[in-house]
């Protein structure tokens, strides 16, 4: 069977419902949190010199930027057919390709030709460096596209804190830019300490915040859900972050060759209005917001408030079966219980093996979301719990 054929298929078969194979990203740098609930022996499956695993990917269409060893498709979803061959997997990204606005939509295909967005569990057990994602002008000369992202701390992922449950955002209102440039300076010469300078939040399980491209944000050590735009871009302007040295190409690896040593440049890069803002959490803290729900279960808008990205978890009650109807097609991942995800079986992970298949997340076209998904929660006591997030088109607006 030739793939299209495979493709559109597996898309009828499910209903417009595809099933995704779990995708595992390691980072070169910090510590694994231990929390993205795969085995405790596959944490450096990819080999010591990829770094542990700390990352898992959702209906990602772009490969991560991951240094010269990663592999081109890594942090790509793939669809995984009905068959439960992986040998037959087919990637989210050719699946869009082919299905077009029957996946994703007319709005959001004229407009992106692709999906717009992909989500993450990012679990470090130590803070990460204070940094900060290219606004799309920056990015842009560098061919890349800016990056929104939203976080979100579910507590069915979050048995323990981690090292420092706490994350910086920004500076205080009082610093200057001359203050921040001295520090970056001297980024070669020693540790800069450049979050001397920031303000840092304590983490609330349960809660979450937006982050604008252009804010620098140094994020705490819980496991955190993170919806973001099509990109994986940044620069790092703390060059020590609990003992481990990042060298000055972290800082500048997404400038312009004949910027890289023009520290001016660099703090560009940064929206500053926004990093010095003395009503920072007011801004950009995000509390779930109840959505009026019917019996059987109970829904919040988790991330919202901006143009890009939006995310709700939906919890559907014990012994029940639900229809729930959205405007736009979503992403998904189910962090607690068992039951039916349209024709699916669905549950919950508890311990995945690398390279393993399972039936935690999907991906739901328009047409599926808007006709409305059947669930069913299988489970005599416990609540059934899915995270799902949106591209722009479906957006909760703060009044």
């Amino acid at each position: 069977m030739s793939e299209n054929k495979l493709i559109k298929g597996t898309f009828e078969q499910g209903q417009g419902i595809l099933r995704l194979v779990p995708v595992f990203v390691p980072r070169r740098f910090s510590k694994a949190g231990l929390r993205l609930r795969l085995h405790p022996h596959d944490y450096y499956a990819l080999g010591t010199q990829r770094g542990s695993i700390k990352e898992r990917w959702f209906s990602s269409v772009i490969p991560c930027m991951n240094g010269e060893l990663a592999p081109k498709d890594e942090g790509i979803s793939y669809v995984l057919p009905f068959s439960e061959k992986l040998e037959q997997k087919f990637t989210l990204k050719d699946t869009v390709g082919e299905l077009k606005n029957s996946i994703i939509g007319h709005e959001l295909f004229n407009k992106y030709g692709t999906w717009p967005m992909y989500s993450k569990f990012f679990d470090f057990q130590a803070p990460l460096f204070h940094h900060l994602h290219l606004g799309f002008e920056a990015a842009k000369k560098v061919g890349r596209l800016g990056k929104p992202e939203a976080y979100y701390y579910p507590p069915q992922m979050n048995n323990y804190p981690g090292d420092f449950p706490h994350t910086y955002f920004g500076f205080d209102p009082d610093v200057t830019r001359e203050m921040v440039r001295e520090r970056l300076l001297n980024y070669e010469k020693g540790d800069t300490r450049i979050t001397e300078l920031s303000r840092a939040y304590r983490i609330e399980l349960g809660t979450g915040w937006y982050t604008p491209p252009g804010i620098v944000h140094a994020p705490g050590s819980y496991l955190t859900y993170e919806p973001q735009w099509n990109s994986d871009v940044n620069s790092v302007y703390e060059n020590v972050t609990s003992n481990e040295v990042y060298p000055y190409e972290f800082l500048v690896e997404n400038c312009p060759a004949d910027k890289k040593r023009d520290i001016d440049y660099v703090i560009s890069l940064m929206d500053w209005e926004k990093n010095i803002d003395p009503n920072y959490k007011k801004h950009y803290f995000r509390p779930p917001i109840q959505i009026p729900s019917g019996a059987g279960y109970d829904e919040k808008w988790i991330v919202y408030g901006n143009e890009y990205i939006a995310a709700k978890e939906l919890t559907i009650h014990p012994r029940q079966t639900v229809i729930i109807k959205d405007q736009a097609a979503y992403g998904c991942i189910i962090i607690q219980g068992h039951g039916k995800f349209g024709v699916y079986d669905a549950e919950t992970a508890v311990m995945l093996r690398f390279g393993q298949a399972s039936s935690d997340e999907y991906f739901v076209s328009e047409d599926a979301a808007r006709n409305g998904v059947k669930i069913t929660n299988n489970s005599q006591f416990e609540p059934m719990v899915i995270l799902k997030h949106f591209g722009p088109n479906n957006q909760f607006v703060v009044k």
